[in-house]
């Protein structure tokens, strides 16, 4: 069902979504660059979103500040301020259950920002995070577990990349990289999707 969420520059518009059964945990999934097309309405978005949904997760997906009917214009650095209110969102509707947070391509150095200074964060999946672009050093400091997921063919980030910037990659961060996909993942959506899966699914079952 669509949402409008309080942002700190007024509302945004959000997809908020339920699982069959009863719900395991919460998740914000964040879209790729709101200057480059991304929305909400993003096939790797709804497909991370849709891979957490089957098994058991609330999901909310989101349009950032300035993009298709949400308040505000473009900043590319308050937008952890956006996440934050929609993370919000879900932790006031089901207090009880494990936050996540997913984001692909510019949506994941957001979530990954916003994990840093977040607590109540468990786990984080960060998809073709940009890592030729930004420096990835930071992600050492991540205390939560979780998936770095990267396109072999990618200009914006591959597995070699995030190694030149983050050498000793952290024991609770699981790096795997899809071969020969570029940024957007032409043709191997589906893998991306399974591959969400397949590591929530492992996460769940160590709890």
């Amino acid at each position: 069902m669509q949402v409008e969420i309080a942002g700190p520059v007024g509302k945004l518009i959000g997809e908020l979504e339920e699982p069959q059964g009863a719900p395991q945990g919460t998740a914000i999934v964040c879209h790729p660059h709101p200057l480059h097309g991304g929305s909400l309405r993003n096939t790797i978005v709804v497909r991370v979103a849709r891979a957490l949904r089957e098994l058991g997760f609330v999901t909310l997906r989101f349009n950032f500040r300035g993009v298709e009917g949400s308040a505000g214009k473009h900043d590319g650095a308050q937008e952890v301020e956006d996440a934050a209110a929609a993370a919000a969102v879900l932790t006031g509707r089901h207090p009880e259950l494990p936050l996540w947070v997913a984001g692909y391509s510019f949506g994941s150095r957001i979530v990954a920002e916003l994990a840093l200074r977040d607590e109540t964060v468990e786990r984080v999946l960060l998809i073709a995070f940009p890592c030729a672009l930004y420096d990835p050093g930071f992600l050492a400091r991540l205390r939560q577990p979780g998936l770095i997921l990267l396109a072999g063919a990618d200009g914006f980030g591959t597995a070699a990349d995030l190694r030149r910037g983050l050498p000793v990659l952290p024991a609770h961060l699981e790096l795997v990289e899809i071969p020969a996909a570029d940024h957007f993942f032409r043709g191997k959506t589906p893998l991306v999707e399974e591959a969400v899966h397949r590591y929530a699914a492992a996460a769940l079952e160590l709890r």
